[in-house]
C-alpha cells in the first residue's frame, strides 16, 4: 500500500512518529486504514466535530479490516475548556474499561486541543499507556497541541496542573477541516502561530506580517505553510528536550500570562489562543520595559496580533493582583521564583528568573488595569 510521505517526523528514537499535513487527508482511505489497524479503536471527539468527521474514520476502518471487525467506538465529550477535567477523563477511562480495551488497541483524538489533551492523558493512564493517534481539527491543535506529547487536564488551582508526557503514534492534520472553524477559533489558533515565529524564526514572523490577510481568508497554501512551519519548529524543540528540562520551556512564550487569564476567568470565557495572544503582547511589553526588546519590535508584535483580530490586553477581565496570584502556581515556578519566557528580539526568545520586578508590575498594570 503506497502511503503519502509524512510532511515531518518527530525524531525520538524508537518513539519517533510521522506528522501528515495536507488538504483532504481525511478523504485518503488508504492512509486512514493504515493508521487504524488495531483490534479495537475508540474515537474520542465532541458533539460538534464528531458528526463532521467520525463517519470518515468509520468508513476507512470498515474498508481496512472488513465489516465483521469491531466498529469504531465513539466517545463523545462536551465541548469547551471548562470540561477539561479529571471527571471528563474518567468518562473516557470508564468506556475503555467497559469495552475491555487492551494495550494493543488504539485511541484516536478527533478534535481540538481540549480533546487531544484529554485523550492523550487517558491513553497515558490506561493500563499505564496505550497507543493513540492525534487527528487535530483546529488550527491551534494542528500547529501546537497535537505535537509533542504533552497531555493533561486543568485544576481549579491552575492550568494543565495534572498530566503526563505521552507521545502519539502519528499526527494527521487535514487542513481542509479548518474551513469549518468559526472565525474566533481560527484567530485563536493564529496566536500560537505567532508564538512559534517569535520564539526562533524572524523570517517566519515577517512572512506572517505579509500573509496575515491570506491566513484570515483561509487560503489553503498559506494555511499549509503555517502549519508545516510551526510543526517543524516544535518537532525540533521536542526532539532536543522532550520533557521540558530546558529549551522546551521556550514554547511557553505568552502562556504564563495567558494561563493566568484563563484560570482567573474560570476556563470558559476566553479561548486558550485568545489568552495566549494577550500573553504574547505582555511578554513583548515586559521585554521592552526591561530593556531587552527594541520598542519598534514590540510594536510589530502588537500590530500583527491586532491585524489577526486578537486582543493585546485583558482589562476588565483580570486584575493585576489576581493574575499575580495565579502565576505563583505556574509550572515554571522553581525555588519560589517564577521563570518567564521573554524576548531579546523577534525570533529570539529566552527563559529567565532574573527579571526586573518593576517591569513585571508595569506590564500587569498596562495590560490588565
Amino acid at each position: 500500500m503506497d502511503l503519502p510521505v509524512p510532511a515531518l517526523t518527530v525524531p525520538l528514537g524508537d518513539r519517533s512518529y510521522p506528522i501528515y499535513i495536507g488538504e483532504g487527508l481525511l478523504h485518503d482511505a488508504a492512509l486512514l486504514a493504515a493508521l487504524l489497524p488495531a483490534r479495537q479503536v475508540a474515537v474520542v471527539t465532541n458533539d460538534i466535530v464528531g458528526p463532521l468527521y467520525a463517519p470518515r474514520l468509520q468508513a476507512a476502518r470498515a474498508a481496512a479490516v472488513g465489516t465483521a471487525a469491531a466498529p469504531l467506538l465513539e466517545i463523545v465529550l462536551p465541548d469547551g475548556e471548562r470540561h477539561k477535567t479529571l471527571p471528563t477523563v474518567s468518562r473516557i477511562l470508564d468506556t475503555l474499561v467497559a469495552n475491555r480495551f487492551a494495550r494493543d488497541d488504539l485511541v484516536v483524538a478527533l478534535g481540538g486541543g481540549v480533546v487531544g489533551d484529554m485523550t492523550g492523558f487517558a491513553a497515558a493512564c490506561y493500563q499505564r499507556g496505550v497507543g493513540f493517534l492525534q487527528v487535530p481539527t483546529t488550527l491551534l491543535a494542528q500547529v501546537d497541541s497535537s505535537v509533542g506529547g504533552k497531555t493533561g487536564v486543568n485544576h481549579p488551582g491552575g492550568k494543565n496542573l495534572i498530566g503526563a508526557f505521552h507521545q502519539p503514534l502519528a499526527v494527521l492534520a487535514d487542513t481542509a477541516t479548518l474551513v469549518t472553524l468559526p472565525p474566533r477559533e481560527l484567530r485563536a489558533g493564529l496566536a500560537e502561530v505567532v508564538k512559534h515565529a517569535l520564539i526562533c524564526d524572524a523570517d517566519f514572523f515577517a512572512w506572517l506580517e505579509a500573509n496575515a490577510d491570506a491566513l484570515l481568508a483561509l487560503d489553503p497554501a498559506a494555511l499549509a505553510h503555517a502549519v508545516q512551519r510551526c510543526c517543524a519548529i516544535k518537532a525540533g524543540v521536542v526532539s532536543r528536550d522532550e520533557r521540558e528540562t530546558g529549551e522546551r520551556a521556550l514554547l511557553n512564550l505568552g502562556h504564563t500570562f495567558g494561563h493566568a487569564i484563563e484560570q482567573v476567568t474560570g476556563f470558559g470565557p476566553w479561548l486558550h489562543g485568545e489568552a495566549v495572544g494577550v500573553g504574547l503582547a505582555m511578554a513583548a511589553g515586559m521585554s521592552q520595559r526591561a530593556g531587552w526588546l527594541p520598542a519598534a519590535e514590540a510594536a510589530r508584535v502588537d500590530s500583527l496580533l491586532a491585524r489577526l483580530g486578537l486582543r493585546t490586553e485583558a482589562r476588565g477581565a483580570v486584575t493585576p493582583d489576581a493574575a499575580r496570584a495565579a502565576m505563583q502556581l505556574d509550572k515554571k515556578v522553581q525555588g519560589g521564583k517564577l521563570r518567564l519566557v521573554l524576548l531579546k528580539g523577534i525570533g529570539r526568545a529566552f527563559v529567565t528568573a532574573d527579571w526586573p520586578s518593576d517591569a513585571f508590575e508595569a506590564t500587569l498594570v498596562a495590560h490588565l488595569s
